[in-house]
């Protein structure tokens, strides 16, 4: 592992930290069912029952994992 030679200044250290920003991920919207559903885009959603057990995931309509 690498190790700094020096120590790093406090006004380096929150320069650099400043650069990190949380952002709100982007959410698609969609209809399912009659209800307004909102997910992430290209992520693979989970396909629940009635009584709400996971079954399994799904992308673009199809079955791509079980749980």
């Amino acid at each position: 592992m690498a190790v700094p030679k020096r120590k790093q200044s406090r006004s380096n250290t929150r320069s650099r930290r400043s650069c990190w920003k949380a952002e709100a991920p982007t959410l698609v919207k969609t209809m399912e069912n009659g209800k307004v559903v909102y997910s992430l885009p290209h992520r693979a959603k989970v396909v629940t029952d009635a009584a709400g057990t996971a079954l399994f995931m799904e992308y673009k309509g199809r079955k791509v994992a079980d749980i």
